[in-house]
């Protein structure tokens, strides 16, 4: 009965042994064995690993890009005005065994990041004027201040085995101090774009007028020339009918006889058609031929 305990207890004790001297190791993670608080190995190998039981102690971190929230921050700028900066950090772990070292844990990190990020913004928005950062002009510029800004950080946090992926700027506050002074200078910006606007379309417009008035003018001149060559023409043609038809005495009283039908006619207006002409009339004369 004893030997049967005690085979029992061997068997126990060998079953903790082993469980107690394998590991195994995910797809996205690194596994560090750490023994007396120093680390003797490092894997990235997914499956079965062994280790030294009751003495060799496994810890493991994410090989999965990270995405930290870092808590609003005041930034000062270059004219002395106030800015809360909302941002977060895309970073993972590179190097496990400098980050186990260096941090030790995903929360020591976080913190790390964001003082590091917070010190760089500080560097950065301090070169800067407030209105450099809120303007209307292209956002590529602003872009490439971001940019500079994720390079340096990941610069500095590759001595905590850390790689930041990119820093990206949520969106810049100001302070309720500051507000009505920054729309105060926006308003004003907006509308001095919009008097230049309308300043250049009056300009444009009385290009357009005097180019159409010029034109009216130079047609107007034109067509009172025209008229008066035609009118001239029409005064001479004129002149010449009339000589041609006083050239002879037959002529003349031909003339005259056809005048004074086309002067009867148009008094022959009404429904009656009676003319009476007084004898020493101009009219009855010729009518006559007297």
């Amino acid at each position: 009965m004893k030997k049967k305990i005690t085979l029992i207890l061997i068997l126990a004790i060998l079953l903790i042994v082993a469980a107690n001297s394998m590991y195994t190791v995910r797809e996205n993670e690194y596994a560090c064995r750490v023994q007396f608080s120093k680390i003797v190995d490092v894997t990235d190998q997914a499956g079965l690993h062994f280790k030294v039981p009751f003495i060799d102690s496994i810890k493991y971190f994410t090989k999965a890009t990270q995405l930290y929230d870092i808590p609003p921050s005041e930034v000062l700028t270059s004219d002395k005005q106030n800015m809360t900066v909302d941002c977060y950090i895309l970073w993972s772990i590179s190097d496990p065994k400098l980050f186990y070292q260096t941090l030790g844990s995903t929360g020591v990190a976080e913190d790390r990041l964001d003082n590091i990020t917070y010190n760089e913004l500080k560097t950065v928005m301090g070169t800067l004027a407030q209105a450099d950062i809120i303007n209307m002009e292209d956002g590529a510029k602003r872009n490439e201040i971001y940019d500079g800004i994720a390079t340096d950080v990941s610069t500095q946090a590759q001595n905590y085995g850390i790689t930041v992926e990119d820093v990206k700027i949520k969106q810049f506050d100001l302070p309720d101090s500051n507000l009505n002074a920054v729309y105060s200078r926006m308003i004003s910006e907006r509308n001095q774009m919009a008097e230049k606007y309308t300043a250049d379309g009056n300009y444009e417009a009385s290009i357009i007028r005097n180019d159409v008035d010029k034109q009216v003018n130079i047609i107007i001149s034109n067509a009172q020339a025209e008229a008066a060559k035609l009118e001239a023409e029409g005064e001479a043609e004129y002149m010449r009918l009339l000589a041609e038809a006083y050239d002879s005495q037959d002529k003349k009283a031909f003339y005259e006889f056809t005048l004074a039908l086309d002067a009867l006619k148009q008094s022959l207006t009404g429904d009656e058609k009676t003319v009476i002409l007084d004898a020493n009339s101009e009219l009855a004369k010729i009518l006559m031929g007297n």
